[in-house]
């Protein structure tokens, strides 16, 4: 037979309402509850640094992630990464800067094939070769930790 230490609940008096009860905080514990009527701000943690070796992983793959899903990969690896690593901050708007002219690029060649009858569509693997030349040197610059800079860019992105 097991003992219980738990202290039984006050009787209630039967014509007073009924209150609903309230969790115990854990003794030690402060209460996390806001007042009433206030907004508490969660908190989270800073970002963590990132190590130089990953820094040209990271570097590596936001360049030649645009090979695979296009703008959208150094995108993400900026959205990322920027806060965490200020060379991760500079290669990802490089690369994405690029393949936004690059997708500004094919939309030009296409309206161009469109007014030419087909005959610009010649240029679209101009641009596809192009654009995976540069995307290739800057991985490879950035797996050297060296700061790359595509010879053809609009810096949209700052």
């Amino acid at each position: 037979m097991t003992e219980n230490n738990a202290t039984p609940p006050p009787p209630q008096d039967p014509q007073q309402p009924q209150q609903p009860q309230q969790p115990q905080q854990p003794q030690g514990q402060p209460n996390q509850q806001a007042p009433q009527g206030q907004y508490q701000q969660p908190q989270y943690a800073a970002p963590q640094p990132v190590s130089e070796a990953d820094e040209r992983t990271m570097g590596l793959l936001t360049h030649l992630s645009a090979i695979l899903i296009g703008l959208f990969g150094p995108l993400i690896f900026w959205l990322i990464y920027r806060e965490r690593s200020a060379y991760l901050n500079d290669q990802g708007k490089e690369a994405l800067n690029f393949n936004i002219l690059v997708a500004i690029a094919y939309v030009g060649v296409s309206i161009l094939a469109v007014v030419t009858f087909g005959i610009g569509s010649v240029l679209y693997p101009v641009v596809w070769i192009g654009a995976l030349v540069f995307q290739i040197i800057g991985g490879i610059a950035a797996n050297k930790h060296e700061n790359y800079r595509y010879p053809l860019n609009w810096r949209i992105v700052k």
